[in-house]
């Protein structure tokens, strides 16, 4: 398998489970900490060694897409009032990839927005990142997927375990385990029944696939909503030639999930030893310990 050098980020989708704060902000461009969702996911690739990031985006979603790109103004003022470390932080976010923008026009599922990306994909093997998980671990959540890839020469997905109850909210693999949290995929179900679940591994917003996959996205009738689903296009693909799955080691957080959203927020402040006991003190006077 070639090098991994190309993500898509579907970034489209009206983040109806964040409103009302996602009106007119884009979900991706919520702060966690110091720095929008977006900005986690795409140095996530960067440090992957991916360098051109696709963002399969919408008309109204251009903030997404101007916060890789330079603001002379700002810098300019930055550099005027001599706030050198603000300026470089500004500055390193627009030169730190290579963003190819790609409009979804409708919005039919996650599969059809990585069919929008086809021409930017060509014939090389690439990644797809959901937009709204932050993975943090000490190697890149999609650069455990890209080791197994390379030496499996398979595309793979990225898994964690779920508690039974929350089943019926992902994609569920069906695998059987190969190595330490590697597994060969057997089958996929798009949200089942927890009494119809094959396991609690939960497809978690990471893949390494191989172009081939959009022949397998061309045969995909549309489901439910009339939306084509990667999972059933990964059904075959799977069947075709193979596939493996990673147990992702690290912390997940589902930025779209206000629990996880708050607490993610909480997580990356702690690891900031300018903030965290500050925080720490603060966090107390809400904590109650019986």
């Amino acid at each position: 398998m070639k090098p991994v050098t190309k993500v898509v980020i579907p970034v489209a989708g009206w983040g109806t489970r964040s409103l009302p704060a996602t009106k007119n902000i884009p979900k991706e461009m919520l702060p966690v900490y110091n720095k929008p969702v977006i900005q986690y996911v795409v140095e996530e690739a960067q440090s992957s060694g991916m360098n051109d990031v696709i963002l399969v985006t919408n008309r109204d979603k251009s903030v997404i897409e101007d916060h890789f790109d330079h603001n002379l103004q700002l810098e300019g003022y930055l550099e005027s009032k001599g706030k050198l470390d603000m300026l470089k932080s500004v500055k390193d976010v627009a030169e730190m990839v290579n963003v190819i923008g790609i409009r979804q026009k409708e919005q039919k599922g996650l599969g059809h927005a990585i069919m929008c990306a086809r021409s930017a994909i060509g014939n090389d093997p690439f990644a797809i990142m959901v937009g709204d998980d932050v993975i943090f671990s000490g190697t890149p959540g999609i650069k455990q997927l890209v080791d197994v890839a390379m030496s499996e020469n398979m595309p793979v997905v990225g898994v964690m375990e779920v508690p039974w109850d929350c089943v019926d909210r992902y994609g569920i693999v069906d695998g059987e385990e190969v190595g330490l949290g590697i597994y060969r995929v057997n089958d996929m179900v798009e949200k089942p029944a927890k009494d119809k679940a094959p396991s609690r591994l939960a497809i978690v917003g990471r893949y390494v696939l191989t172009p081939d996959i959009f022949e397998c996205l061309d045969q995909t009738e549309p489901g439910v909503g009339g939306e084509i689903q990667l999972t059933d296009a990964m059904r075959t693909l799977c069947k075709k030639r193979g596939m493996m799955a990673v147990k992702i080691r690290g912390k997940r957080f589902d930025a779209g999930n206000w629990p996880e959203f708050l607490a993610a927020n909480i997580y990356f402040g702690l690891q900031d030893e300018k903030v965290r006991y500050p925080l720490i003190e603060d966090l107390k006077q809400f904590l109650v310990l019986e």
